[in-house]
């Protein structure tokens, strides 16, 4: 299915029904004591959050979306039926922001549903307006106007992993190793175009979802590569995992390739460190994992580790496609997970 994180739509709330001005037929009498009945109410606008989607696939096509507008009341003072509320079902960790100002208006994380936009009031029928003085009151209330918006919609996946790291690093490898997911894999950059989402068992008793992240290249924070589409869905993840190509194809350096991710996430922190609730992602816990070391020679790795650790960085050293100190990885980030979930429950 395609992969669709962005969408704007338009959506309004129903309008409320007019009240009715009616008055009852009685035997030897034209007409009777008022008995017009209260417009029934517009239906809301409600975001339904889904565990079951992780796409805003639907939203791609159709782009206004109008809730039931309430019936007018009725004689014998019968209330209108009420509108049909309008239901958005979305995956969890979808944004809700206002098109015109960008401002967020909802961030939907839980399953459940979230009103939105409540639908216009019913108008008063007659028979509500009948005094002592007026017994034939010869008017009512139209309905309340609906409300309409301009929205635009964006998903941030929620995982408690985020891989990141050069394309063809071997990000797609490793989750398909690790997990049931079977992302599209192969010997060239930007195979990867959409995020994948795996559920990786560590044991009995853990399971932790980890996101393939792709898009990271030099420049990634103006948009190089798609960069800026993907940044935002590491921004819920609260441990990344950094995979380095350790073959260093292409010509390229192991430690100079891991400089230049950090360097995009510290540009993306400096774009977005002034929205409220940001959370810097060059700041978040990381496992430096180099990757492919079964096509490297023992002592070239012995080098890349010593590279790194005289700058402080300890890594772990991995190869996905043979599976040689995956078990280890999944290991070590189920119980940094766990550690963070004990940190936040406190």
């Amino acid at each position: 299915m395609k992969f669709v994180d962005e969408v704007s739509i338009t959506v309004r709330s129903g309008k409320g029904g007019p009240g009715a001005v009616s008055f009852r037929r009685e035997s030897m009498q034209a007409r009777g004591g008022p008995d017009g009945g209260d417009g029934g109410r517009g239906g809301s606008v409600i975001f339904r959050v889904n565990p079951q989607l992780n796409s805003l696939l639907d939203y791609r096509f159709k782009t206004k979306y109008y809730a039931e507008d309430g019936q007018s009341g009725g004689k014998a003072n019968m209330t209108g039926h009420a509108g049909q509320d309008l239901i958005l079902p979305v995956p969890p960790g979808t944004v809700v922001k206002n098109a015109e100002t960008n401002a967020v208006i909802l961030d939907l994380n839980e399953p459940g549903d979230y009103l939105f936009l409540e639908g216009g009031r019913g108008g008063k029928g007659n028979w509500f307006f009948r005094t002592s003085v007026n017994q034939a009151p010869e008017h009512a209330q139209p309905g309340e106007m609906g409300h309409t918006q301009q929205l635009h919609l964006e998903l941030k996946l929620i995982a408690d992993v985020g891989v990141i790291g050069y394309p063809n690093a071997g990000k797609s490898t490793l989750i398909s190793a690790i997990s049931a997911a079977k992302p599209k894999i192969a010997d060239y950059p930007f195979t990867t175009l959409t995020p994948n989402l795996g559920v990786v068992k560590v044991d009995e008793n853990r399971t932790i979802v980890v996101a393939d992240i792709p898009g990271l290249v030099p420049g990634a924070h103006k948009g190089v590569g798609l960069g800026t589409q993907f940044l935002r869905h590491i921004e819920r993840t609260n441990l990344f995992v950094h995979l380095v190509d350790a073959s260093e194809s292409g010509g390229r350096e192991a430690y100079r390739d891991y400089q230049d991710i950090l360097d995009e996430l510290h540009q993306y922190d400096n774009a977005k460190i002034k929205q409220e609730g940001f959370r810097p992602l060059s700041s978040r816990p990381q496992l430096v994992v180099l990757n492919k070391i079964d096509a490297i020679s023992r002592d070239r790795l012995e080098e890349l580790v010593q590279i790194f650790k005289s700058r402080g960085i300890e890594t772990m050293q991995i190869s996905a496609a043979t599976g040689k100190g995956a078990r280890e990885l999944v290991f070590e980030m189920g119980n940094r997970v766990s550690k963070y979930r004990e940190e936040a429950a406190q």
